[in-house]
């Protein structure tokens, strides 16, 4: 099987050094790419300037709460683009409000999870995050330029 690719669109650096740990922990073959804002998400699925030659995520994980271009304005932009739409799309953030939960599935979000405030919680969250989408979902197949 090949390495799952996971986006990881986080603004700070301590919760994407937590995340990358807690993959390693779960002992899933991944390559995790990580950028900090929604304009580079964009730009990495588009395969835009620097992104150009990066493979195509299998699923993307999202937070809320960034500059210049949060999440929900990602949710946004992707469902409008028919490149894009088809790509899983996790919201992994710290915002339990109910506002931005029904936001977040409103504009098509696959699952939307909350960030533990503790390591060990957070890696059995993405132990479960792995065995869903990698073991009992079934993920689009990655789709050729037309």
């Amino acid at each position: 099987m090949a390495d799952a690719i996971i986006l990881l669109v986080e603004d700070n650096d301590n919760d994407v050094e937590l995340t990358k740990l807690a993959f390693r922990r779960a002992k899933l073959p991944i390559q995790m790419h990580s950028v900090s804002n929604g304009e580079e998400c964009l730009q990495f699925l588009r395969k835009q300037g620097a992104y150009a030659a990066i493979p195509t995520p299998d699923l993307v994980l999202l937070d809320l709460n960034m500059p210049r271009m949060d999440g929900l304005q990602v949710l946004a932009e992707v469902g409008k683009d028919d490149a894009l739409k088809h790509l899983p799309i996790v919201v992994l953030t710290s915002s339990r409000a109910e506002e931005d939960v029904l936001k977040s599935y409103q504009l098509r979000c696959s699952s939307y999870l909350v960030k533990p405030i503790d390591f060990e919680g957070f890696a059995t969250l993405i132990q479960g995050l792995n065995k869903y989408w990698f073991e009992l979902a079934v993920l689009p197949p990655k789709l050729l330029p037309t």
